[in-house]
């Protein structure tokens, strides 16, 4: 597996590229902004993207969305249960003096349980729901891409629209119940490890009760 974590926009949201190392297929996790070094890392990295997906619909995860599907020819990929966010992302980023274009309509609907393949690569899509209703975190091997559900030594907001701190529990510990070599790529700020996470953040205590 190939992973790399672009910090892109205002928000430093995290852009993650994960290829397969043989076929160089992709995918393109939360392309926030910044879309021409996005595409121009890809380009270098000698990929072909088949799926951009959204682990939630907040517009500095999708901004780009748009520009991505327009030059790589990729699907867009976001959870049923974020359709409501995802569609309303433009007035999202007016309120945070932003400005956005209407996103593309996805083009797949993920739900719990599906699977994501990618070369020879294959991703199981978790809903981990609590900063919103329909955010996702994607599975595989010794990787976990968690969007904003799980930072290290933190977690996602849950006064946003949406939000639901119980939920948000409910997915701290489906998400701590991976094995601790796992590896972490959050929606902001470095990667880390279940294990340390479960140890150290600063949820840990209050959510694993």
């Amino acid at each position: 597996m190939i992973i790399k974590s672009i910090a892109v926009g205002p928000l430093q949201a995290n852009c993650i590229i994960v290829a397969d190392d043989v076929s160089k297929k992709a995918i393109v996790v939360d392309p926030g902004d910044e879309s021409d070094r996005i595409v121009g890392t890809i380009r270098e990295m000698g990929l072909t993207v088949e799926v951009v997906v959204c682990t939630h619909g907040h517009f500095d995860h999708m901004g780009v969305v748009g520009d991505i599907k327009n030059q790589t020819g990729a699907r867009v990929a976001i959870h049923r249960d974020e359709l409501e966010l995802y569609n309303g992302a433009k007035d999202m980023a007016a309120f945070w003096g932003q400005s956005l274009d209407a996103p593309p309509s996805p083009d797949m609907l993920l739900a719990e349980g599906d699977t994501l393949t990618i070369g020879d690569l294959s991703f199981s899509i978790l809903h981990t729901p609590g900063h919103s209703p329909g955010g996702i975190s994607l599975y595989a091997g010794n990787t976990v891409i968690t969007g904003d559900t799980l930072f290290k030594g933190s977690v996602g907001r849950t006064d946003f629209y949406g939000g639901d701190k119980d939920k948000l529990k409910q997915s701290f510990r489906r998400l701590m119940a991976l094995p601790e070599d796992t590896k972490v790529f959050p929606g902001h700020g470095p990667e880390t490890t279940i294990g340390r996470e479960k140890r150290e953040n600063m949820f840990a205590e209050e959510f694993l009760l």
